[in-house]
């Protein structure tokens, strides 16, 4: 397997809509052609997260990552893999990561840093994460719309971005303190909707393999105010088999920690996926059944799924 100097494409979201129809109908052909292709793609956005939110939410997250080990442990969802505190030793890689369900929600993101910081709560983290989340999914719900749209599926806008929540997962890459290339996240496909991932300071790391699995090609953003958009397993299986969903890892080196934040667009409670029938025919046959969510993120946590290259195929192929 190789590794060269291609680069996932660069999309221009900024000012869409602004009675241009010309330019909105090119930018989501891009958009799938990019998801299609690659699975993901950067996205600009006229300086989406500004310089001081990313500051002040840098010095949050690292507030964050100091707290004592017995604290971070208090970010726990029994029900739901990969929705809790994971160390480095649960990784066995140098990620570790913290979850907040219901990143919109004032109620929910007050909750986890009551949680984080007992004594006097941090109302300074909760309101910055509640913006720039909000950010996030702005750039989330535009891109679905415009795939939704590109796939001539107009009239399951309402219900595709009604039927969806968020988690945002903040991430810390420990400095490995050598010039060689080490594993910071294991390879791996992102089991949810969509994910939107900015990264918050200049230490490269993330890759995606190409299409066809031979190739890795680097994917970070060219610059910090750039996202990058990503395909997750369930917007693969909604579509179809339509888009892609790359598998990606970060590989790190160097003396620089590296901190991201990606928002996951997830199912949810109680609402099934299921393909829409005019993604079904002779050339495209039905991939899988309707499934719920919570249970195929479940299946993927037991050997069985992470044992299968695809688990959703594995429990829920038609």
């Amino acid at each position: 397997m190789s590794f060269v100097s291609m680069k996932i494409p660069l999309i221009d979201l900024s000012n869409l809509g602004e009675n241009d129809s010309t330019r909105w109908e090119s930018t989501k052909i891009q958009i799938r052609e990019a998801l299609q292709e690659y699975g993901c793609f950067e996205a600009t956005f006229n300086n989406i997260i500004p310089l001081e939110l990313r500051k002040s939410v840098g010095d949050g997250i690292r507030q964050l990552f100091d707290l004592p080990l017995a604290t971070k442990l208090l970010n726990k969802n029994p029900q739901i893999p990969l929705h809790s505190y994971v160390g480095r030793n649960d990784s066995n890689t140098l990620v570790e990561s913290i979850a907040i369900d219901g990143a919109l929600s004032p109620h929910e993101v007050d909750t986890f840093t009551n949680l984080m910081w007992p004594d006097q709560g941090n109302p300074t983290f909760s309101k910055d994460i509640l913006l720039y989340c909000g950010k996030l999914s702005k750039v989330d719900k535009i891109v679905r719309r415009m795939v939704l749209e590109s796939l001539g599926l107009e009239k399951y806008i309402d219900e595709q971005i009604n039927s969806t929540d968020y988690v945002c997962r903040i991430q810390k890459y420990e400095a490995p303190r050598t010039p060689h290339s080490t594993l910071g996240l294991y390879s791996h496909t992102d089991k949810n909707i969509m994910t939107t991932l900015h990264r918050l300071n200049h230490v490269n790391g993330l890759q995606v393999l190409s299409k066809d699995g031979k190739t890795w090609i680097p994917a970070d953003t060219t610059s910090l105010d750039s996202i990058i958009v990503m395909v997750g397993t369930t917007l693969r299986a909604w579509t179809n088999g339509r888009l892609h969903d790359p598998l990606h890892r970060v590989v790190v080196s160097g003396n620089e920690t590296r901190y991201t934040i990606g928002l996951f667009t997830v199912a949810k409670k109680g609402y099934v996926i299921k393909t829409p029938e005019e993604l079904v025919n002779e050339d495209h046959p039905l991939l899988y059944k309707p499934f719920d969510y919570y249970k195929f993120i479940n299946f993927t946590s037991t050997d069985a799924g992470r044992a299968s290259p695809d688990p959703l195929k594995e429990y829920y192929g038609a």
